[in-house]
């Protein structure tokens, strides 16, 4: 028996405490990358809603910048500038200019004669019209009298209300007469902005809030301003007061991004809180601190584990003396079992090797079946045409008598037909035997069953059998095979005949039709014996037949069947009301055309 090894040192729990000091500053570079990461993610969102906000903004003052242009050409604004004192004119372009508001969401369209005299208004009738009003300090006013695109933002000095204004002159000839005024309402772009913990702030070229998400901080300066921006302030008026109040924020509460416009000299900044950052940083070093503690608790489980195992190794030594005195008395008893487990697998063996033997004999016993009940459907299948051979060959012989030259040859051309469709049949049947598959094709029902009625019109007629045809005058296309069909069509002709062998006349044969959804169903009867009981149950079974071994082998039904279902078709076999039997063939409709696809019969 082996020796117990020795109790390895164990560990005290003052090791985990010494641990936890180690891994702690772990928690510095958690708090490092998940800083970074955050504020990648949150400078990325804030970038998208930036460029967003600021093509909104300079979609809305793109849309005015041509309006004045265009207006000045306006006949109607024109007559008003060279006939101020006309009141009927003045009304006249008063009108037009609030329905060109109207039209295109402008907030004011006003006209201004060259002194700055507000002439004309697209709010004439409301209490704050801008009639009259003189807007010459403006500096809109000036660009455009001096022949350019004139902008500024400001607060309206008549209805206290902000907004971003595009003049333009109108001209007669080099001459500037007046200009056009348009003032765009910028309040709405602000509602555009929601309740977000996000704040928007547009700063124009003094640095002034002109835009903001935060009402208090509208009209505040961002930044101290100059002597010369102190003037201009006090000159154009843009702001409710000539002082704005110093906007006061803390650079380290808020995270800012800022795209300058160009073309207005503003600057649109987002500030996001500082918390959107702090938040899910002090969430990922909480998670990293949950994790060290896991770990921790992790290791104190493995030593408690570990004091189990050492306990257990102990007991296992016992207990492994007391298992090896056990396998050696099994041992005893496997050698035995083995022993005649020899026995039994050489007997196995020799058992094996008989079913090997028993097994070919029966392939072969099964080959010699298959084989001949292919040579039996041949020469089922072939009776047909080689009665109607004979008959067309001993026509020739007679019209040949007769020196009836081109009828001979005609027979003879249908003995060659015929030897072609009867190397058809055969090499279909190999298929059949073969289990081959061919896709159904589109075939006229019609022209196969006159086909296979000219095959079997000698005996027909020898038997004096009256065929009763109710088929329309359309070519009815079904889904099938052309030789597949001829054959099944043949067979069920041929049997009908054969029922009508043993009956005296009349004897007839009734074809019709029927269409249902996607098929259709061809009705044979005829007026014979009908079948009984035992072959309606066992007609389609191979080799069972009502006739002598001289009349059929039993083979067409069953060949029928196996033919129609290759052809997701199918065949029912009946009783009719009125006596006889009634075959129904049913199969799929074809839409009408003319057979494009390749026959399903092999080159002979």
């Amino acid at each position: 028996m082996s020796s117990i090894p020795a109790t390895p040192r164990r560990l005290r729990w003052r090791s985990l405490v010494l641990l936890a000091l180690l891994l702690a500053p772990l928690l510095w570079p958690v708090h490092y990358l998940a800083e970074r990461y955050y504020r990648e993610v949150l400078i990325e969102q804030n970038r998208q809603t930036l460029d967003l906000y600021v093509a909104n903004l300079l979609g809305t003052l793109r849309r005015y910048e041509v309006l004045p242009q265009i207006l000045g050409d306006l006949p109607g604004l024109r007559a008003a500038l060279q006939a101020p004192e006309d009141p009927a004119v003045l009304d006249n372009a008063n009108r037009l200019l609030a329905r060109v508001k109207s039209q295109t969401g402008a907030d004011v369209i006003y006209l201004m004669n060259p002194r700055g005299l507000t002439l004309a208004a697209s709010n004439w009738d409301k209490p704050d019209s801008f009639v009259a009003g003189n807007f010459a300090f403006r500096p809109y006013f000036r660009e455009a009298l001096a022949g350019r695109l004139g902008r500024f933002f400001g607060l309206g000095t008549t209805s206290g209300k902000r907004g971003y204004y595009f003049a333009y002159p109108v001209r007669e000839g080099e001459q500037n007469i007046g200009a056009l005024v348009v003032k765009v309402d910028l309040d709405h772009t602000e509602t555009l902005w929601g309740n977000t913990p996000e704040q928007l702030l547009v700063t124009d070229t003094n640095g002034v809030v002109i835009l903001t998400s935060r009402p208090d901080w509208r009209f505040h300066a961002s930044r101290p301003l100059d002597r010369v921006e102190q003037a201009a302030i006090a000159a154009n008026q843009p702001y409710p007061t000539q002082a704005p109040p110093a906007l006061n924020l803390d650079p380290d509460a808020w995270l800012t991004q800022s795209r300058a416009l160009e073309e207005t000299g503003w600057t649109v900044s987002i500030l996001a809180p500082r918390v959107l950052l702090d938040r899910p940083v002090r969430s990922a070093v909480a998670v990293g601190a949950a994790a060290l503690l896991a770990l921790l608790l992790l290791l104190g489980l493995l030593i408690l584990r570990r004091r189990h195992y050492l306990e257990r190794i102990a007991l296992d030594a016992r207990a492994k003396a007391e298992l090896e005195q056990r396998v050696a008395e099994r041992t005893h008893d496997l050698e035995l079992l083995n022993s005649r487990l020899k026995q039994e697998v050489l007997e196995r063996e020799q058992a094996q090797q008989e079913l090997v033997r028993a097994q070919d004999e029966l392939v072969q016993a099964g080959k010699l079946s298959a084989l001949g009940t292919m040579s039996a459907s041949i020469s089922h299948e072939l009776n047909q045409p080689l009665a109607a051979i004979r008959s067309y060959a001993e026509n020739a012989s007679t019209l040949l008598d007769h020196q009836r030259n081109d009828d001979a040859r005609a027979n003879l051309k249908l003995i060659s037909e015929l030897t072609e469709r009867m190397a058809s049949i055969i090499a279909h049947l190999r298929a059949f035997a073969r289990r081959d598959q061919h896709a159904p094709e589109r075939v006229a029902l019609q022209p196969a069953l006159d086909d296979a009625l000219a095959l079997l019109a000698k005996r027909r007629r020898a038997m004096d059998v009256e065929l009763i045809r109710d088929l329309p005058d359309a070519t009815l296309w079904v889904q099938a095979g052309e030789t597949r069909l001829r054959q099944v069509l043949g067979n069920l002709l041929g049997n009908a005949l054969d029922a009508l062998s043993d009956r005296a006349p009349p004897r007839r044969i009734w074809l019709s039709v029927q269409q249902q959804d996607q098929h259709l169903e061809l009705l044979l009867r005829d007026n014979g014996a009908g079948f009984s009981a035992e072959s309606l149950a066992r007609a389609r079974e191979p080799f069972f037949t009502t006739k002598t071994s001289a009349q059929g082998l039993g083979l067409g039904l069953a060949i029928c069947d196996s033919l129609i279902r290759a052809l997701d078709g199918e065949l029912l076999l009946a009783n009719h009301p009125s006596g006889g039997a009634l075959i129904t063939l049913r199969l799929r409709l074809a839409s009408p055309g003319v057979n494009l696809q390749p026959s399903e019969d092999p080159s002979p």
